[in-house]
C-alpha cells in the first residue's frame, strides 16, 4: 500500500518504536493500524508488531495521518494492553537518556517500564490520595543557610535546584517527607531516589506518617513483579503522590512531576550495571531539565559531580551553617593528632585499635551507650601476607590468594587455604623470601568482633554485613561491627563510633578512592550523638591525610572542591567527559574508525580491563578472549558529540553484523 493511499482511507498510521536490541534499528517504524484497534492503539501503549518476520513489542509513539515511507505497510497485530504507560514526558527523557550515553532508546525503556502483569493492570484505579491539610513543620530548615527561602520556592512551583548538605544526626527522612509534603500541597508528585531498601523504608515511613500510607509507594527489584508493576501503575494514575525507590524509580512516571530527590548520590548501586549503564543522578538532572521541574541532590558527603552543578551555578548550595556544624556533630578524632598525644601512645601509628579507640569504646559503654565499628570488610581474615617481607600470600596451585578460614582459632591460628581452589597449605612459604610466617593484610567484621568481645567481657556484639544486614539496633551498651553501608540505626544515636583500617579504603586504587572513603567515614559518623551529648568518633588514620582532616573537621564542601580541582589539573570526570570502551583490540580498532570523535578527543590506552569488571556481552555472541579498554576524553562541553559519535559506531558495526561486542560506556564510575 502506498503512501498517497494511506492519506485517503480510513485507517489511521501508528508510529511505532519496537524493542529491538539492534542499534541500528532504533527508531520509529510507521504501521497501519486497523479500524478494531483504533481506539485502544493511542500514543503511549504496548503493542505487537510483525518485523522481519517475527512479532515483536514496541510502544506508539505518536499517530499521524499520512506517512512518507514509500514502500509497503504493515499491521499493528494487536494492543498488548490499552494502558498508556510510555508518557510524554518519560519519552522525552528516554530521548536524552539514550542521547546522553550512546545507547539505544530500547535499553533505556528496559529500565525505564517494567515488563506487565495483566491482573496488576485489570485492578481498578483508586481515587487520588487527598493531602492532609494540617500544616507541615519546616522549622528544621532553619539551620540551613537559605533553607527557608528554598522552601518557598519549592512551595511556590518555581522548580529550585540545590545540592543539600545533610548535617549529622539529622532525621534526613523526615526532611525529605517535609519536602514531599510541600510539593503535594501544590498538587504535584514527588520523586525520591535512594541507594537500597533500607534507605526505601525509612523515607517512606516517615512519608506516610506524614501524608498517609496511601500517598506514597515505595518501588524496588526485589518486590515481585505483580506488586512493583502494581505500585508502578499508582504512580503513572497518580493514586500515590511521592514514590520512592532505588535507581530504576527515576523513571517513574508520575502524571505531574514536581520534585525529583536522589539521597547519597555517590553510592555506586545509584549506577545501573545494565546498557546503557546509566547513572540516577545524571537522570535525575535530564528529568528536571526535561519537565522543568525542581531537583535536589542530597547527603551527609558531597560529591565532586554535584560540587560541579554548584560551582556552575546550575544548582544552589543547601548548607548548615558552621555554628550548627558543630553543634550537631560527635567529636572526632584522628591517629596520633597532637604531640601529645604520639607521646602517650607511641604504638597508635601501627596499632588496629589505638588506645585511644578502647578509651572511646569504654566511656560510651560504661555511660550506657552503643559503640558502632566500621571495618572495611566482613569475614574473619580476608587475606595474608608474607609476615616478614608483606609480599602477598599465594597458593602454590593457582597463585590465589590465600586465606584463615572462618573456623580458625581464637587467636587466629588456622591452617589457610586459597580462596580461589580451596586447597589449604600447612606448609606455605613465601614465593619472595622464603619465611613460614603470615599476618593478616585485612582482619574481617568477624575476627574483630571476636577481639572485641574478649576486651569488653560481658558486653553484647551484634555484627551486621553481607547477608545478614541488620536495620535497627536498641538502645543500650551494646558493640555493634559493621562492614561499610552496613551500619544500622540506633535510637537516639550511638555513643562512640571506630572507623578501623582506614588504609584499606584510602588505599584502592580508584579515582574515587578518596570521594568514597570520606561518604562512608560520614555516614557511619552521622549515626553518633553530638559532641555536647559525650559522642565520640576515632578514625584510625593518619591525622596528615587531607580526607581524614576533612572529616574532623566536617567539611565534605571543601573536600568536594578539591576532588574537582584535582580531577581537572589531570583530565579527569567531571571536569571532562570520558568513555570507556571494552572489548577485543579488533572490535575497539573497528568502533573507532568509524566514530567521527570531536577533533580534540584524546585516546588514552588501550590497557587491561580492570579487575572487577564484567566482561562485555552481546546477545549469544562468544566473550572475546583478549578484553582490553581504551578511553576516549574530550573537553565538558563535547560530551553531546562523543557520544553521538560512538551511538553511530555502534548503529554502524550492528547494521554489519560484526560478532565481536564492544561495550560503550560514558563516564563510568570505575574508569581503571
Amino acid at each position: 500500500m502506498s503512501a498517497e493511499k494511506v492519506a485517503a482511507e480510513v485507517d489511521p498510521v501508528a508510529r511505532v518504536l519496537p524493542l529491538l536490541p539492534l542499534a541500528h534499528l532504533d527508531r520509529e517504524f510507521d504501521y497501519l493500524v486497523p479500524q478494531d484497534l483504533d481506539e485502544q492503539a493511542r500514543p503511549g501503549v504496548r503493542v505487537r508488531i510483525r518485523f522481519a518476520g517475527r512479532l515483536v513489542d514496541g510502544f506508539v509513539v505518536s499517530r499521524n495521518a499520512t506517512s512518507d515511507h514509500q514502500g509497503r505497510f504493515g499491521w499493528l497485530e494487536r494492543v498488548i494492553s490499552p494502558e498508556r504507560v510510555l508518557t510524554e514526558e518519560i519519552t522525552r527523557v528516554v530521548d536524552l537518556v539514550a542521547g546522553r550515553y550512546a545507547g539505544t532508546r530500547a535499553d533505556v525503556l528496559r529500565l525505564a517500564i517494567p515488563p506487565r502483569h495483566a491482573r496488576a493492570e485489570s485492578e481498578a484505579a483508586s481515587d487520588p490520595p487527598e493531602v492532609p491539610d494540617t500544616a507541615i513543620e519546616t522549622e528544621a530548615w532553619d539551620r540551613y543557610v537559605h533553607g527557608g527561602a528554598f522552601l518557598t520556592a519549592l512551595s511556590g512551583e518555581r522548580a529550585p535546584r540545590a545540592v543539600w548538605q545533610a548535617l549529622p544526626g539529622e532525621d534526613w527522612p523526615a526532611r525529605l517527607a517535609e519536602l514531599s509534603g510541600l510539593v503535594a500541597a501544590t498538587g504535584a508528585s514527588t520523586v525520591v531516589v535512594v541507594p537500597d531498601q533500607r534507605d526505601l523504608d525509612r523515607v517512606v515511613a516517615a512519608v506516610e506518617k506524614l501524608l498517609g500510607k496511601d500517598a506514597v509507594v515505595g518501588l524496588a527489584a526485589g518486590l515481585g513483579p505483580a506488586l512493583r508493576y502494581r505500585r508502578w501503575l499508582a504512580a503513572l494514575r497518580g493514586t500515590a503522590k511521592v514514590v520512592v525507590g532505588t535507581r530504576s524509580s527515576v523513571f517513574a512516571p508520575t502524571p505531574r512531576t514536581g520534585l525529583i530527590v536522589v539521597w547519597d548520590d555517590g553510592d555506586d548501586n545509584h549506577s545501573e550495571p545494565r546498557a546503557p549503564y546509566p547513572h540516577a543522578r545524571e537522570v535525575a538532572l535530564l528529568r528536571a531539565y526535561a519537565s522543568g521541574c525542581a531537583v535536589v541532590l542530597a547527603g551527609h558527603a558531597r560529591t565532586a559531580e554535584a560540587q560541579a552543578l554548584v560551582d556552575s551555578g546550575w544548582a544552589h548550595d543547601l548548607v548548615a551553617s558552621r555554628d550548627s556544624v558543630r553543634a550537631a556533630a560527635p567529636k572526632i578524632t584522628a591517629l596520633a593528632d597532637s604531640d601529645h598525644a604520639l607521646a602517650r601512645d607511641p604504638g597508635a601509628r601501627a596499632a588496629r585499635l589505638p588506645a585511644i579507640a578502647f578509651a572511646a569504646a569504654r566511656e560510651a559503654l560504661g555511660a550506657g551507650r552503643g559503640v558502632l565499628v566500621q571495618v572495611p570488610r566482613r569475614g574473619y581474615v580476608p587475606s595474608l601476607a608474607c609476615g616478614k617481607c608483606r609480599a602477598p600470600a599465594r597458593c602454590r596451585r593457582c597463585n590465589g590468594p590465600l586465606a584463615l578460614p572462618s573456623a580458625a582459632g581464637p587467636d587466629g591460628a588456622g591452617t589457610p587455604a586459597c580462596r580461589w581452589c580451596g586447597v589449604a597449605d600447612a606448609a606455605h612459604r613465601c614465593h619472595a623470601c622464603g619465611a613460614k610466617a603470615l599476618r593478616a593484610v585485612v582482619v574481617g567484621a568477624g575476627r574483630t568482633a571476636e577481639e572485641l568481645g574478649r576486651a569488653f567481657p560481658g558486653v553484647a556484639v551484634r555484627m551486621s554485613g553481607g547477608t545478614d544486614v541488620v536495620d535497627e539496633v536498641k538502645q543500650g551498651p551494646t558493640l555493634v561491627v559493621s562492614t561499610v553501608g552496613a551500619e544500622p540505626v540506633m535510637p537516639g544515636g550511638y555513643g562512640a563510633a571506630l572507623l578501623l583500617d582506614g588504609w584499606a579504603l584510602l588505599g584502592r586504587p580508584d579515582l574515587r578512592a578518596a570521594e568514597e572513603t570520606l561518604r562512608r567515614w560520614m555516614t557511619a559518623s552521622s549515626l553518633v550523638r553530638p559532641f555536647a551529648e559525650g559522642g565520640q568518633v576515632v578514625v584510625v588514620a593518619d591525622s596528615g591525610i587531607p580526607t581524614v582532616q576533612a572529616l574532623v573537621r566536617w567539611d565534605p564542601v571543601g573536600h568536594a572542591r578539591a576532588q574537582y580541582e584535582e580531577r581537572a589539573e589531570v583530565g579527569f570526570p567531571p571536569a571532562i567527559h570520558l568513555a570507556a570502551i571494552d572489548g577485543s583490540a579488533k572490535a575497539i580498532a573497528d568502533l573507532l574508525d568509524l566514530a567521527d570523535l570531536p577533533a580534540n578527543a584524546e585516546l588514552l590506552g588501550p590497557v587491561e580491563l580492570p579487575a572487577g569488571e564484567r566482561l562485555p556481552f552481546s546477545g549469544d555472541a562468544p566473550e572475546p578472549a583478549d578484553v582490553e579498554r581504551m578511553l576516549i576524553r574530550v573537553p565538558r562541553g563535547e560530551g553531546k558529540p562523543l557520544a553521538k559519535a560512538l551511538g553511530e559506531a555502534q548503529s554502524v558495526r550492528s547494521a554489519r553484523k560484526d560478532s565481536q561486542p564492544a561495550r560503550v560506556q560514558i563516564d563510568p564510575i570505575r574508569i581503571g
